[in-house]
């Protein structure tokens, strides 16, 4: 497989792979064939912010040069907001073909004029809070706000948001700060969603977070990630996304001593998006990219990294169908509402949890 990895800055001339034929057997959509004779005479894709062990990039990237041989793969791994930066300063002469983001940045990039129209396979079939409306971004995963409990320390695993707020699970709950993490913005909408609440109104998340605090039930809220306290065994729940649960239990050695668990009121989906990038210097190798993470098969190896595909309906590979069972609670977070409601939800949660 050829990959290479770019920093920042990216070197004018890449030297492009060798043609080859195109691939055997049916087409995963219409036109495919013809696209790849396309993106092949460009040689290359350049993939801005797919780190290989992040949703299972690496598998994805495994997987489309197989298919498409003759197609160099270039990626970096900048972050969310960084990635927005890049595609503005170099908006004169981009650099990359495609950018992947937290959904929130998406809207930055569309704002500043940096992404395309395009409409991948499969785009009318995701819901409309997951999809631009001219395909100048569109949902490719999501990830999931569930509880992450250590079942070596806690008795009796909770099912529902109600559950938490009783004494059994005293200096229990771990979850992330709104008001400084994306992850806590989702967790705040989960919470509206479990208690009566929805895009419109986080307030009953805000009141729950503050019951749960005024119960003693929550141990901390932290400003960077605990995954590796949770693993240490230094968490008993932690209200964070589900994909990092299944890792610890699947992946990372926790076993049965981890159960995941979606509360079953409701919870909430944050959208991760891509953008084909406008005047990037290989639109067509960037679509056939675009499309085949969009395809049934592409969808199905963000699975295989346990995050859930945002296509409704894709048939998920056996290996991971039992660990990513139907979630019919799930409800897709908005991100322009959510946006939105940033202001309102940080001095909210200070006031209900805080008491300032």
């Amino acid at each position: 497989m050829t990959m290479r990895i770019l920093g920042p800055a990216i070197a004018a001339a890449l030297a492009l792979s060798p043609a080859a034929r195109a691939f055997d057997g049916p087409e995963l959509y219409a036109g495919e064939r013809a696209l790849y004779q396309s993106a092949q005479k460009e040689g290359i894709v350049v993939s801005f912010d797919t780190g290989p062990t992040w949703a299972n990039w690496a598998a994805q990237f495994k997987a489309f040069q197989a298919r498409y041989p003759g197609i160099e793969m270039v990626y970096n791994d900048l972050g969310s907001a960084a990635t927005v930066v890049a595609l503005d300063k170099a908006r004169n002469r981009p650099q990359a073909d495609t950018a992947y983001y937290f959904a929130a940045s998406a809207l930055d990039a569309v704002a500043k004029g940096v992404v395309a129209d395009f409409k991948p396979v499969n785009f009318e079939k995701l819901p409309e809070p997951f999809r631009h409306p001219a395909g100048q971004w569109f949902t490719i995963h999501t990830l999931n706000v569930a509880f992450l409990v250590n079942t070596k320390l806690v008795k009796t695993v909770p099912t529902s948001w109600a559950d938490l707020l009783k004494p059994d699970y005293k200096n229990a709950v771990v979850y992330l700060d709104p008001r400084s993490t994306g992850q806590g913005q989702v967790v705040a909408f989960a919470a509206a969603f479990g208690n009566g609440g929805d895009m419109d109104n986080v307030q009953p998340g805000l009141e729950y977070l503050g019951k749960l605090s005024k119960a003693g039930n929550v141990l901390r809220t932290v400003g960077t990630t605990p995954y590796a306290q949770f693993l240490k065994g230094e968490i008993p729940i932690w209200i964070g996304y589900e994909n990092d649960g299944l890792k610890a239990k699947h992946v990372d050695g926790m076993g049965d001593s981890v159960a995941v668990v979606m509360p079953k009121e409701a919870s909430a989906a944050a959208p991760y998006a891509i953008s084909l990038v406008k005047g990037g210097p290989n639109p067509n190798a960037g679509k056939l990219w675009l499309n085949f993470i969009m395809t049934e098969k592409g969808q199905g190896i963000f699975a295989e990294g346990f995050v859930r595909p945002s296509v409704p309906g894709v048939a998920l590979p056996a290996g991971v169908a039992d660990k990513l069972p139907p979630a019919p609670q799930l409800k897709p977070v908005d991100i322009a509402k959510a946006t939105a409601k940033k202001a309102e939800i940080d001095a909210g949660w200070a006031k209900a949890v805080l008491g300032r």
